[in-house]
């Protein structure tokens, strides 16, 4: 089959991972805790490294190119989500993180309809190491404390994640404004 390539296992596998993470993340005892830090760990690495095999061995497929940033959002959501039920995060940013995602996504969406591709920016990628920082840093200060540093640290980035979540959103629409221009909706 050609799409069951080495960096789209890898991408199934973090899909796979991420309920994973949520049943040791809410399981009780410390194994626990390390294990869920250590599987987001290991998803969020998986990102990058699916990535670069799909480039160096000339993998690249479209299941990937859909599954790929799939795979991320539900990691990261998922990760957000259970952070704002278990009280580390508030409502508002994880809301302004996931309708950036969901906007993306769309923008994206359209974009193949019209077929254009939007790949992948920098700051996009940066925004992604951003919040998979934060929820790796959440979850170490939430099991291991950092002391009078955690919350100040933990509040920079947030708000360094957020204010990637909304440039790198507005990038990707400034760089798709062309999927707009002359599209009719036709019922």
């Amino acid at each position: 089959m050609p799409g069951v390539t080495i960096p789209n296992q890898i991408t199934l596998a973090r899909i796979l991972a991420t309920p994973l993470f949520m049943v040791f993340l809410y399981a009780e005892g410390a194994v626990f805790k390390i294990l869920a830090i250590a599987i987001f760990a290991l998803a969020g690495l998986s990102d990058a490294v699916d990535g670069y095999l799909a480039r160096t061995l000339r993998q690249e497929t479209a299941f990937g190119a859909f599954a790929d940033p799939i795979a991320d959002k539900l990691l990261v959501a998922a990760a957000f989500v259970s952070l704002v039920e278990l009280g580390e995060l508030r409502a508002w940013p994880v809301v302004t993180i996931l309708g950036r995602e969901f906007l993306v996504t769309g923008l994206r969406v359209l974009a193949i309809s019209e077929g254009i591709t939007i790949r992948a920016s920098a700051l996009g990628k940066l925004k992604t190491l951003s919040h998979i920082g934060l929820v790796l840093f959440i979850l170490a200060t939430r099991y291991f404390g950092l002391g009078l540093w955690g919350h100040g640290l933990k509040d920079a980035f947030l708000y360094l994640a957020v204010a990637l979540a909304i440039i790198s959103g507005a990038e990707y629409f400034w760089r798709g404004r062309g999927v707009f221009r002359g599209t009719l909706v036709r019922r």
